[in-house]
């Protein structure tokens, strides 16, 4: 379902700020979805990203991750 989705977040070797998390939050009530991908050189917690932007994590497949507002997305495909 998601594989059309272009990643519009990267996190870089920096990981992810709070400007990050505020970008998550604008891009995701402009879209139903966003996907977000990062280095291979970074740690990700996927579930702490989704917890610190309060959003639903949909789904998580290598270094790429799909998010939704709140309520939208539930948690399928993890």
């Amino acid at each position: 379902m998601f594989q059309e989705l272009k990643p519009t977040v990267w996190i870089g070797k920096n990981g992810y700020s709070e400007t990050l998390i505020e970008e998550i939050r604008l891009q995701l009530k402009e879209r139903k979805y966003i996907k977000i991908k990062w280095l291979r050189s970074t740690d990700v917690d996927p579930e702490e990203l989704a917890r610190l932007a309060r959003v639903d994590l949909v789904g998580v497949r290598g270094r790429t991750i799909v998010l939704a507002e709140r309520g939208r997305g539930g948690s399928q495909g993890r």
